[in-house]
C-alpha cells in the first residue's frame, strides 16, 4: 500500500526486484500467512513515509531461486523452504519475489505443504521466544491466554513437551483443541482468567504468556516473583511483583537452529499447523476483512501462484 488505512487500503503493485547480497537467498514465494501484525502495518500512520510504498507479512513458504555467497545453511536451489520476514518499507511478505537471510529459512518437512509450513515460521518463533524468555524448569507451571489461537497453541505445546504444568484458557467451542494440545488444566477464556487461575493456584503459577493481549488483567495469575511475556509491548503496571517482559520476534528472525526444531516438530505432527483459508494474493484485502471477523481459527494464506 502506499498509503494506510483499512484492508482496502491494499492494492497489487509491481516493484523492482529486491538485490541479494552475502548471506541471503532468494525466494519465490507461492505463499504469504496474514497475521494480525499484518493489519498493524497495514494501519498505522508513518509521518516520515508519506506516500511511500509498505509491504506487510511476516512469514511465507516457497521454492529458493538464488542463493547469495557465504550462507551456512545446507540450502540449493530448487529447495522448497519456509521463512520469517521482518518487513521494512517495500520489504515483506506479500511479495512474489522475496530475499531473506539464510537464517531466517528453513526447508519444509515432508508431510507439510507450502500453505501450512508458511503459517509456521513467525507464531511458531514467537511461541518458542515466549517460553525462551521465560525458561521455566520442567514441572513449573505456566498459563497461557489465547491458548486457542495460533501463537497460543504452539505455546502450549511446546511448553508440554518442554515438562511444563500448562494451564490454558479456551471458549467451550475450544476446549477440545487445547486439551489435545496438551494442556493440564483449561480455564473459561475472559477478564477474570487470574481469578480463575489462582483457584487451583492459590499462590500463583510460576510464569504466564499473554497472546490474548489482557495485559494489566493477567498479572494477578502469577506468584510474587514470577514473571509474564507480552506480545505487544506491554510492560507491567508498574510494580515490581512479578517481572513483565515484552517479546519482539524480529529478535529470533536469525535462529535458524529453532526454526529447523519447529519445522521437524510440525513434521512430525507435534506442532499442529492450522490453514482457516486460501486466498489469491490480488484478494489480500478479502483476507485482512477476515481478520476482523471473531471465533476464526488459523491463519488465512495468500497464494502467489
Amino acid at each position: 500500500m502506499t498509503q494506510p488505512g483499512g484492508p482496502d487500503a491494499l492494492n497489487e503493485l509491481d516493484l523492482a526486484a529486491e538485490p541479494i547480497g552475502p548471506g541471503q537467498v532468494r525466494i519465490q514465494v507461492s505463499s504469504a500467512t496474514v497475521n494480525p501484525t499484518d493489519a498493524i502495518i497495514r494501519s498505522r500512520p508513518r509521518q516520515d513515509e508519506a506516500d511511500a510504498v509498505r509491504v506487510p507479512g511476516m512469514e511465507v513458504a516457497g521454492v529458493i531461486t538464488d542463493i547469495g555467497p557465504d550462507i551456512d545453511r545446507p540450502f540449493a536451489i530448487g529447495d522448497a523452504v519456509m521463512a520469517i520476514v521482518v518487513p521494512s518499507g517495500e520489504h515483506g511478505g506479500y511479495r512474489a519475489d522475496l530475499v531473506v537471510p539464510a537464517r531466517s529459512a528453513a526447508k519444509i518437512p515432508a508431510g507439510l505443504s507450502d500453505v501450512q509450513a508458511a503459517t509456521l515460521p513467525m507464531n511458531g518463533l514467537t511461541a518458542r521466544l515466549a517460553l525462551d524468555t521465560l525458561a521455566l524448569p520442567a514441572g513449573a507451571t505456566v498459563a497461557v491466554t489465547g491458548a486457542a489461537g495460533t501463537v497460543g497453541g504452539y505455546v502450549v505445546q511446546l511448553a508440554k513437551q518442554a515438562g511444563l504444568i500448562v494451564i490454558a484458557d479456551a471458549a467451550q467451542q475450544d476446549e477440545t483443541f487445547v486439551r489435545e494440545c496438551g494442556a493440564d488444566e483449561v480455564v473459561p477464556r475472559g477478564d477474570d482468567f487470574a481469578a480463575m487461575v489462582r483457584r487451583n493456584h492459590p499462590a500463583g503459577v510460576d510464569g504466564l504468556v499473554d497472546t490474548a493481549v489482557l495485559e494489566a488483567a493477567v498479572l494477578p495469575a502469577v506468584r510474587d516473583g514470577g514473571a509474564v511475556v507480552t506480545v505487544r509491548g506491554y510492560q507491567g503496571d508498574g510494580t515490581d511483583r512479578v517481572r513483565v517482559i515484552p517479546i519482539f520476534v524480529r529478535d529470533y528472525a536469525g535462529a535458524a537452529a529453532e526454526l529447523d526444531q519447529l519445522a521437524e516438530l510440525a513434521g512430525e505432527g507435534r506442532l499442529t499447523v492450522r490453514v482457516a483459508g486460501e486466498l489469491p494474493a490480488s484478494r489480500a484485502a478479502d483476507a485482512h476483512h477476515s481478520l476482523e471477523r471473531r471465533g476464526v481459527r488459523g491463519r488465512f494464506v495468500l497464494r502467489f501462484r
